[in-house]
């Protein structure tokens, strides 16, 4: 058979327009990148992380290129019907460089000062501000007198100021807002505070994580956030003294400033000789570009091969990783040549190939010939050697077969080819789609329902063989149209609001059949029963018995107990005969008694297994513990090999490593094996209803799928826990980052378990320990964690036995723990509550949430609108049935609805609609 050379057969340009780049400013330097999909009716979602764990060798295998012409087969392609093309939209996000100015200087022909704060980034700015005055200069603002307000100010409660930054008519450039506020030398004010905020992104911009304070009098002490000042002097010399060397300086006063004497003085003595100065705060922000990538699939009659076309419009060298595949599995493989130029193998998997530059260089382009009978292409796109581009968490997959099922990313309907395949055997992709921009969702969220409606009523006519109930069937199809309406919601939205949440039913899921293992209802809250202590009284199990009852009563549906297993450690977190449930809680036979007990009151157990690492009973020849006795009798093909300490022969890890003890090799069957017949074996003698997964972080999530799938427990979650993002010691507004990850890890699950909600716990310690309740929102106007992007996967909490109790790893501020469960108890996620909390002074006010939440329906997926979220007070209404707020700020709901106060405590509160 005659071969052709794939060079450009021929060009399909992208539907969609150059991307919008061109920064003039040469202080925009792009550091990062992260790439998320233009909202639409997608079903693939690129993020720019690194998903892919592809890693080049140093040495690759060098693939021939073809380098013969066949003019008949070329035309064949040309003129061969299309088979598919679709274009991918692409939302790129740059890291942009630029700089906050602050200038106080003489306004022209007036004895009146002017302090002018400028930006040199494109956006929408807000200057929040406000003033201390000379006989109260602490941390507390006020509101500046009238005449001090620039045109276009609103007034913040009653003590601050928001100002617009308008175009600066004399920079020159497109980029350049300021603010200019007249300052009078004889006023009583002390210092100027403020701070930016991007309307555009939510962002809010701080000097060094504080408020900017510019001094207005001389005898003010150095905070590390004063602006103008000059350092090194224990009194702050002439108002806006010297430029701080915490600030890059531009220009500054050349003015000598004597030095002030160190005795005290009056303020309302005080001489002001106001100075001129000019200091520079460089900023970063996140700049929205747009990109795609088109991939055109056509077939030749002759061959029956296929010829597929990618072409993009995004900027650099681009390597397109990429293979086929044979079956729905989408196992990877090389495939028959010829291949591209510039064409690598991959470690016997995949190929790699450098797409070529278009004409102009705008983009670049490839085009790859591959045989019959096959299932379809796959492929990832790699920007450099740190950012990759994934279809969410999966790889891209190009449909080769007439059979395959697919959505289509920018089009509502489906490509005639792959709509053949509707009738054959369907498979609905779940969680893989985002908003549509600029359209009404809800109007394409039901017509995406109808489309499962009929499908499934197709399903139904041809299953008639199978007996369901119209009941059951029911059930399966609201499970369907929620799981379809909450995709559009996972990842990102870029509409910051929660009308899409108008798509899921009103009415509360009711769980008449079981559709997906490990999700629960969304009705459930748990309870942890234990702390770090609970195993010193050697009868743990037997305690807990006794407080079924009362558990029962505050309204727990579910209680997660410790590890039962035999444990080097006391706690049970080292297990080592997984077959041996004699721990310091208590023997087998209580365990059994006491999971007994909770079933009784209606209350679900969740057994905590420990399965990325095992404890071993006997030495090698080198003296390393990595065998293993009891029933599951491992060698060192159990243990990873790439942990130096325990000198494993299994596969390296798939996650990260715990160094304590010898990490488990997932990737072996025998051990899979071993580990699912164990999960099923508590299941059956002891009862357990679900599992609390620890250290999920060390093995992959694909891992836990298989297990989730060979238990079918009702309820899971796994401990994914990381640092969040910091800056100079202080927690980053955007955390998008650390919930992504744990979303990460919750796909490779296949959605099967949820995850602790680390990122909600973390961003609530900031929010409430330094009152900057602005922090509960994001800049799409959601929940900032992992709640506001896939909350029936969110399993929310304040404390637990690691991060309170008597170990205090990470424990939640003190005296604000209800605040912390006035949030979690009212929020969609699934709440836990820690046992210490609830057998404490807090016991009343958490049951009366609680029943709350339990009175009110609350589910995790419940909606919530954010509706107020400033410096000291956040506030939501859920499900437009409980209005709460937590912080000192004051709140009423609004007025439109009559509402009744509900719970009040310390610095929360709530009311229910009457």
């Amino acid at each position: 058979m005659s071969t052709v050379s794939i060079g450009p057969l021929r060009h399909f340009h992208s539907v969609r327009e150059n991307p919008r780049c061109g920064l003039k400013s040469k202080a925009f330097k792009p550091c990062s990148l992260n790439y998320c999909s233009q909202p639409s009716a997608s079903t693939l979602v690129f993020h720019a992380r690194s998903f892919c764990n592809f890693r080049l060798p140093k040495k690759h295998q060098a693939i021939r290129a073809t380098s013969t012409t066949d003019a008949n087969l070329v035309q064949t392609f040309e003129s061969a019907e299309l088979f598919f093309k679709e274009t991918f939209p692409l939302k790129r996000t740059e890291t942009v460089e630029g700089k906050i100015f602050v200038r106080l200087d003489h306004a022209k022909n007036s004895q009146i000062w002017q302090l002018i704060v400028g930006c040199n980034l494109p956006g929408k700015w807000i200057l929040h501000w406000g003033v201390s005055y000379v006989n109260d200069v602490g941390s507390e603002w006020d509101q500046p007198p009238t005449e001090m307000r620039p045109p276009g100010s609103i007034a913040i409660k009653d003590y601050a100021i928001e100002t617009p930054m308008k175009k600066s008519s004399s920079s020159g450039g497109d980029g350049f807002h300021e603010v200019k506020i007249d300052v009078s030398p004889k006023s009583a004010i002390a210092v100027i505070n403020f701070v930016l905020k991007d309307e555009e992104t939510g962002a809010w911009y701080q000097h060094r994580g504080r408020d900017f304070r510019v001094p207005l009098v001389d005898y003010l002490q150095c905070d590390g956030n004063m602006v103008g000042a000059k350092r090194g002097f224990g009194l702050w010399p002439g108002a806006l003294g010297q430029l701080s060397k915490f600030l890059h300086k531009a220009e500054a006063s050349t003015t000598n400033v004597p030095e002030s004497s160190t005795e005290s003085r009056d303020p309302k003595q005080e001489s002001r000789s106001l100075e001129g100065f000019y200091v520079e705060q460089p900023i970063k922000k996140q700049v929205a570009f747009d990109n795609s990538v088109t991939v055109s699939v056509r077939k030749c009659p002759e061959t029956a091969k296929s010829n597929l076309h990618v072409e993009t419009d995004l900027p650099g060298d681009l390597v397109i990783h990429w293979g086929v595949c044979r079956d729905d599995a989408k196992k990877w493989e090389i495939p028959a040549g010829p291949y591209p130029p510039e064409t690598i193998a991959f470690k016997d998997k995949a190929l790699q190939t450098r797409l070529q530059p278009k004409e102009g260089g705008d983009g670049c382009w490839g085009s790859f010939t591959v045989e019959e009978g096959l299932e379809g292409f796959l492929f990832v796109l790699k920007l450099n050697e740190n950012t990759w581009l994934k279809c969410m968490e999966n790889d891209s997959y190009i449909p080769l077969s007439s059979n395959d099922f697919y959505i289509p990313l920018s089009s509502s309907s489906l490509s005639a080819k792959s709509r053949q395949g509707l009738s054959k055997g369907t498979q609905i992709p779940e969680k893989n789609a985002e908003e549509i921009q600029g359209e009404s969702l809800s109007v394409y969220t039901s017509g995406i329902i109808n489309e499962i409606r009929n499908l499934v009523g197709d399903i139904s006519s041809e299953s008639r063989r199978t007996t369901k109930t119209k009941e059951a069937q029911e059930s399966i199809l609201r499970e369907i149209e929620k799981l379809a309406a909450e995709a559009y919601s996972i990842f990102r939205s870029s509409i910051p609001t929660f009308a899409e949440e108008a798509v899921i039913e009103t009415e509360e899921p009711k769980p008449l059949v079981k559709i997906c293992p490990g999700t629960g209802t969304g009705f459930e809250i748990l309870c942890q029963g234990f702390n770090w202590e609970s195993h010193k009284s050697g009868r743990w199990y037997m305690e807990l018995k006794e407080r079924a009852a009362e558990l029962a009563s505050l309204g727990f549906t579910v209680i997660w107990l410790p590890p039962p297993t035999e444990s080097l450690s006391p706690e049970g977190y080292m297990p080592k005969d997984l077959y041996n449930l004699n721990s310091r809680y208590g023997n087998i036979d209580e365990l059994k008694e006491v999971v007994k007990s909770f079933h009784e009151v209606g209350i679900k157990v969740l057994g905590d297994a420990v399965l990325n690492h095992r404890c071993a009973d006997y030495q090698n020849h080198n003296g390393v513990w990595n065998i293993y006795g009891g029933r599951l009798n491992w060698d060192d093909r159990a243990v990873v090999g790439d942990d130096p300490h325990f000198q494993g022969r299994g596969n390296k890890s798939s996650g990260d490593n715990f160094h304590a003890a010898p990490n488990i090799d997932h990737s072996q069957d025998f051990v899979r094996k071993d580990l699912k017949e164990w999960l099923c074996w508590l299941r059956e003698e002891i009862g357990y209803d679900g599992w609390r997964l620890d250290f999920v972080r060390g093995f992959w999530g694909g891992y836990v799928k298989d297990y989730i799938s060979a238990t079918e427990p009702s309820f899971a979650v796994g401990e994914y826990w990381d640092s969040l993002s910091y800056t100079y010691g202080e927690m980053d507004h955007n955390q998008d980052a650390h919930r992504q990850r744990i979303i990460d890890w919750i796909n490779a699950t296949n959605g099967t378990a949820g995850a602790f909600d680390v990122t909600t716990k973390g961003i609530l310690h900031s929010a409430l320990e330094r009152c900057e309740y602005w922090r509960l929102s994001d800049s799409k106007g959601k929940p900032p964690g992992v709640v506001g992007w896939w909350p029936s996967r969110a399993v929310t909490f304040i404390e637990n036995h690691d991060t309170g109790s008597t170990q205090g790893h990470w424990r939640f501020p003190g005296g604000k723990e209800m605040q912390g469960y006035a949030y979690t108890l009212t929020h969609p996620g699934t709440p836990i509550v820690f046992y210490d909390h609830i057998f404490s002074h807090y016991r009343s006010e958490i049951a009366a949430l609680i029943s709350l939440r339990n009175r009110n329906k609350l589910h995790c997926r419940s909606t919530v609108k954010i509706t107020k979220a400033e410096r000291d007070v956040y506030a939501a209404i859920i499900d437009e049935k409980v209005a709460v707020k937590i912080g000192p700020g004051h709140y009423e709901p609004p007025s439109g609805q009559k509402w009744s106060s509900s719970i009040e405590g310390r610095d929360y509160k709530t009311w229910e609609a009457s």
